[in-house]
């Protein structure tokens, strides 16, 4: 007879704790996210608890420890950040309206979870292996749609398509190193500013790989908007 025949059910119970714990530790990391834009990146886990309305006990019956909350709530946080920047999955309008919308969406996600964002800045490798960054994923994930995006319109003007990879690795770290240093030091440059410089940053970058190559575009006449793609999950 099988050994689970001594234990009516209990498929069904590891099932529905499992469920539980889940639904738990979302709601947690929920909590957190509420309690990081009140307190700030160096927010306690008592202030977690006592913005999920439970004792700090609670927390840690759903959590391995602290490292792995601060994995949870930096692996919400990076999806976040993914979902705000769907316009780099969608391009269509002219160059200047796609970089414009995309460039705008990043700043816009930021100013409004500045905290968060710190907090992903500073608990980012927090038990990953080494070499595992979440915000480094975030920007590989981002630099690899724009690759695609390059290739397509770099193919589309007879180019060469080897250049899109740098190309859009270079543009990634531009606009998040200027958005986080903006972040830290605004220097009375407010937001609207800050996307305009950058989307004027960027267009001079991709204008300049144009131009070098004999390929001049309006930047304010519509393109043929790339192949869709798939954000990822």
């Amino acid at each position: 007879m099988g050994s689970s025949s001594g234990r009516p059910g209990s498929d069904g119970r590891v099932t529905r704790w499992t469920g539980q714990r889940e639904r738990r530790r979302h709601e947690f990391v929920e909590a957190a996210l509420r309690a990081i834009a009140e307190h700030g990146p160096d927010v306690t886990t008592e202030r977690i608890a006592e913005a999920a309305g439970v004792a700090r006990a609670q927390i840690y019956r759903h959590f391995d420890d602290a490292t792995d909350l601060q994995r949870a709530i930096a692996d919400r946080a990076t999806q976040a950040i993914t979902a705000a920047l769907r316009p780099v999955w969608e391009p269509q309008g002219s160059a200047l309206q796609m970089i414009f919308v995309a460039v705008d969406a990043h700043t816009g996600w930021v100013a409004a979870n500045g905290e968060l964002y710190r907090y992903l800045m500073r608990h980012s490798q927090i038990g990953r292996s080494a070499g595992q960054d979440a915000i480094v994923d975030v920007k590989t994930i981002i630099a690899r749609q724009l690759t695609q995006v390059f290739e397509f319109y770099l193919n589309a003007f007879e180019l060469d398509a080897r250049i899109a990879d740098v190309l859009s690795f270079g543009v990634v770290g531009l606009v998040d190193s200027s958005v986080t240093q903006w972040l830290n030091s605004p220097q009375g440059i407010d937001r609207p500013q800050l996307t305009d410089m950058l989307t004027r940053w960027v267009w001079h970058i991709l204008n300049d790989s144009l131009r070098a190559a004999g390929i001049e575009i309006d930047p304010d006449l519509p393109l043929p908007p790339p192949p869709p793609a798939t954000p990822p999950a």
